[in-house]
């Protein structure tokens, strides 16, 4: 009887670590990242240096402040007056903005988290002015919040997120968002493990948009956006093949080279700054 007892036993934990490395391989294996130029039909532009400061994937911390010239792309909407943009969630308050594509974003991540029977998501805050940035920095503190200028809410590309029934970090919502919130181009912006890189603590609750592919790679090679930037200018030139079948080149040009800046002349592209000192070129091939 022991020994079937033990068989059991341990055909179940085999079963177990099966599990967990086929979730480790599906999440991993079907993502290619390589350093390689791709060559398409394209042409020279020359980018204005203010653009370094614009755009998804801007590096807004402790050393690198949000510059003045930023523009929030899309239109500021308060979302409790877009109720098609709310399906999937509640709202802390009424008074909660996001630029509207963000808004769309979240929305339809967190449909497809419902589709997953993940339903109590409450988004807690998004954009915020200068002033309501200062009273967060007076109320929480340099470990949890920014002063005004150095915070990603005043960007409206960082949303605060919870869960109705409970701290994020010990709900089915924060444990969703944890594992698939990359697939929709968002990142967890402070995560464990991070805190000497980032200078912000632990935070489960804090999710940046910075698109696809970027929040693909960041996912993969376990970086947080600082070390995705330096990984950026290190390489300069990426190609990367997702399990979707798509793929995408992606090239660095630092400050000295925005007079001769490449792109498509049919294919889909997005250019955004870096806040440091260059800017990125995505490509759709």
């Amino acid at each position: 009887m022991r020994t079937w007892v033990l068989y059991g036993f341990f055909l179940v934990i085999t079963v177990i670590v099966s599990m967990i490395l086929f979730q480790a391989i599906t999440d991993h294996a079907d993502v290619n990242v390589r350093t390689a130029s791709h060559e398409f039909d394209g042409r020279e532009i020359t980018i204005d240096p203010d653009e370094v400061n614009q755009g998804s994937l801007v590096l807004v911390n402790q050393e690198y402040p949000m510059n003045d010239a930023f523009t929030i792309e899309g239109d500021l909407v308060t979302l409790f007056e877009q109720q098609q943009v709310t399906t999937f969630y509640s709202l802390l308050n009424e008074k909660i903005q996001l630029p509207l594509p963000i808004a769309e974003k979240f929305n339809q991540m967190v449909n497809d988290a419902h589709e997953d029977g993940v339903e109590q998501f409450l988004l807690t805050s998004g954009y915020r002015d200068n002033e309501a940035q200062a009273r967060q920095y007076d109320e929480r503190g340099s470990d949890y919040a920014m002063p005004p200028g150095f915070s990603e809410h005043n960007t409206g590309l960082a949303l605060d997120i919870s869960s109705i029934e409970g701290p994020i970090e010990s709900s089915t919502e924060g444990r969703w968002v944890e594992e698939h919130s990359w697939k929709h181009g968002f990142v967890i912006r402070y995560p464990k493990g991070k805190e000497e890189v980032t200078g912000i603590q632990y935070e489960p609750w804090h999710l940046r948009y910075v698109g696809i592919p970027h929040s693909v790679i960041m996912h993969e090679k376990g970086f947080v956006l600082e070390e995705y930037i330096d990984f950026l200018e290190e390489e300069k030139s990426l190609v990367v093949e997702l399990d979707s079948d798509e793929a995408y080149a992606i090239n660095y040009y630092p400050k000295e080279q925005l007079d001769r800046v490449v792109i498509p002349n049919e294919q889909p592209y997005e250019i955004s700054g870096t806040n440091k000192d260059g800017i990125v070129v995505v490509v759709e091939l």
